[in-house]
């Protein structure tokens, strides 16, 4: 660390080098003019303390103020890098977001075609479930008039035969012999009363 004892650096011995020319050429000028007539002594003085001043600088501040200067360059440094991550972080998230909404919309689109294709099929299964039922209904009426019909002509055939029966039997003078001779006469009133009413239509 800075404030660990060690041997002088490079700096530091060009420094003091430097600073002992210049004490010596100074202290030489200062004996040759001596313009201000300060004492040599004084310079001298002032030469040692300006040194160790700038030793003690060199010593402690400047490796401090180094330091310094190094940790906020890390500190920007790690600020960038941690910018660049963030910034990847977020195309990286914009990407994933992108392609969930693209599948998002290719699964809505999959669910509105299987919609309609659903509402299509129902409508069908409903027509022909409403077609079958409607048959179904119509066959059932036919046959219920049909029976009906079938039943009514039966009854009618019953009662008007018997009423041709009596009226044959008063025309003649004599009830009809058998049961066989009532029926034929019962058929062909029958008969006829069908043909008069088919050429009354």
């Amino acid at each position: 660390s800075a404030s660990s004892p060690r041997s002088c650096s490079a700096p530091d011995r060009a420094g003091i080098q430097t600073m002992g020319a210049l004490t010596t050429l100074l202290a030489a000028e200062a004996e040759e003019f001596n313009v201000l007539r300060i004492p040599l002594y004084e310079v001298i003085i002032a030469l040692v303390a300006f040194l160790i001043v700038l030793l003690v600088l060199g010593k402690f501040a400047l490796p401090k103020v180094k330091q310094i200067l190094d940790e906020r360059e890390e500190a920007i440094a790690g600020g960038i890098k941690k910018a660049e991550e963030a910034q990847a972080q977020v195309a990286e998230l914009k990407e994933q977001m992108e392609a969930e909404l693209d599948a998002a919309r290719q699964e809505a689109a999959e669910i509105r075609t299987q919609a309609q294709a659903d509402k299509a099929q129902i409508i069908e299964e409903a027509r022909v479930q409403a077609q079958a039922a409607a048959k179904q209904v119509t066959d059932q009426a036919t046959a219920a008039i049909e029976a009906d019909s079938a039943k009514a002509m039966a009854d009618l055939r019953t009662s008007v035969g018997a009423m041709a029966v009596d009226l044959a039997g008063k025309i003649v003078g004599e009830k009809l012999a058998d049961d066989a001779t009532s029926q034929r006469v019962v058929d062909r009133f029958i008969s006829s009363l069908e043909d008069s009413t088919a050429g009354q239509s």
